[in-house]
């Protein structure tokens, strides 16, 4: 079954899509490096969430479902870099991801296959370099 979102072009490169399912909004600008204000997520940002996001989710999905505990209050960020010479596009994501307390190395290591492995860091192209960091609290 496939999800439709619609876009409407706000002028002055802003657009704003929507979710139809769920009829939520977001909005993007392009970059200032690249004749836009900055002003909201450009469409390249999105993907770097979208990878951030998709790793966290699939982990909350899968990783109970195989007896990983994966409790709220997992934090992450992501850094995207873009290529310096033409054509424009994103060189490199760098996820960094804080995970919760209480996994044994087993469990760590399974929920990092899962957030390798989630639909959207399967869907990158191979030229674009995704890394995703671990980093647990003290035991």
């Amino acid at each position: 079954m496939g999800v439709t979102m619609t876009l409407a072009y706000k002028g002055e490169l802003h657009c704003e899509l929507r979710h139809e399912p769920s009829s939520s909004t977001i909005e993007t600008d392009a970059p200032k490096d690249n004749e836009g204000r900055g002003e909201a997520f450009s469409p390249t940002d999105l993907v770097g969430a979208a990878l951030l996001s998709c790793a966290v989710t699939t982990m909350a999905i899968k990783g109970p479902k195989e007896g990983i505990p994966f409790a709220a209050g997992v934090k992450g960020r992501v850094t995207k870099e873009m290529t310096a010479t033409p054509p424009r596009r994103i060189a490199q994501l760098i996820v960094e991801l804080e995970m919760p307390r209480g996994l044994d190395e087993k469990q760590r290591a399974r929920l990092e296959d899962i957030a390798r492995n989630c639909p959207v860091a399967l869907s990158l192209g191979k030229e674009l370099i995704a890394t995703i960091a671990f980093r647990y609290p003290e035991a």
